[in-house]
């Protein structure tokens, strides 16, 4: 198949490099940013490749009615709005660009923490305020701490290339074995647990990271941690987190993400009853909130186009 016989439906919409290059190449742009799910699935069938930030689930009933399609690229790092397993069992190609964000989410995660220890999120608020308070704004260096991640692939390696500049110890803990480098030494979680100063996730949401983060996790470390999440919210307790909070177990939050997240990442879900936990993270000076934007700057919005483009125009080599 040349790739002028090949059709993609562009749903979410991305830097203009990607349409343009594709378009360069051969293939068959078409957009819709506007019809739902149903509508989409009604015409899906005459396409080959459907190109998606995270507008909707990519789920069975989808993929069952698109009966041409050779491939789905998610301009992102995750595959969780895809039922990946049923896609592959159908031939499809999936395509992701963790490539394409992971130094933004290493140096916002750096941001983050520097932030949380210096409490300048905290010094900012009261200065503007008209209180010059140094005693207690005093912070902590992040000179001999020991940083754990959970994950270590293409944001948690980024990371901790950032900490380079850093007299720490830096541990992870992976799933996969032999993933440790010369930035990170690979542990088992019961010794990250037992030296970290500072846990900060980078796993994707699944089955096995659902709700990791709760009590007895928490409490299984060793000492009071600072804590950095830039993976999925969902990951994530919040009730737990903010009782670690409020007992001084966790002695700050950097999030960029929230359990309370419609699944689009594009919305904050909140019921007409404000949950107390996040009440409590939208107060707590020891809390520092971003809205999903660790992988979300100029630079990244360029490279996760160029990411997405270079991969579908290899798979129709």
């Amino acid at each position: 198949m040349s790739n002028q016989d090949v059709r993609i439906l562009h749903i979410d919409s991305n830097h203009p490099l990607l349409w343009e290059q594709l378009g360069e190449a051969g293939f068959q742009n078409e957009a819709d940013f506007e019809s739902n799910k149903a509508e989409i699935e009604a015409k899906i069938h005459n396409y080959q490749g459907i190109i998606i930030r995270s507008r909707f689930k990519i789920d069975k009933e989808f993929i069952d009615k698109a009966t041409n399609l050779k491939f789905i690229a998610r301009v992102g790092a995750g595959l969780e709005s895809i039922d990946c397993e049923y896609a592959i069992s159908k031939n499809i190609h999936l395509i992701a660009a963790p490539e394409g964000n992971r130094n933004a989410v290493g140096e916002h995660a750096l941001g983050m923490l520097l932030s949380l220890m210096n409490k300048l999120n905290r010094a900012d608020k009261l200065v503007k305020e008209g209180h010059w308070i140094r005693e207690g704004n005093r912070g902590y260096e992040l000179e001999g701490k020991t940083i754990g991640m959970i994950g270590y692939g293409n944001m948690g390696k980024s990371f901790a290339k950032k900490l380079r500049g850093f007299d720490v110890d830096v541990l992870c803990y992976d799933m996969l074995p032999t993933v440790g480098d010369e930035n990170a030494k690979q542990v088992s979680l019961s010794e990250l647990q037992a030296k970290a100063d500072v846990l900060s996730l980078h796993i994707p949401w699944t089955l096995e990271t659902d709700k990791m983060i709760n009590t007895d996790f928490i409490n299984a470390f060793a000492k009071p941690f600072w804590f950095i999440n830039t993976s999925r919210g969902k990951n994530v307790v919040t009730d737990d987190l903010v009782t670690a909070l409020q007992s001084g177990k966790i002695l700050g939050a950097g999030l960029d993400v929230l359990e309370y997240e419609k699944s689009s990442f594009e919305n904050l879900f909140v019921d007409a009853q404000k949950p107390r936990a996040f009440d409590y993270l939208l107060q707590g000076e020891n809390v520092l909130l971003t809205p999903h934007i660790a992988g979300w700057t100029f630079e990244s919005h360029q490279k996760l186009a160029q990411t997405i483009a270079d991969k579908i125009k290899k798979l129709h080599e």
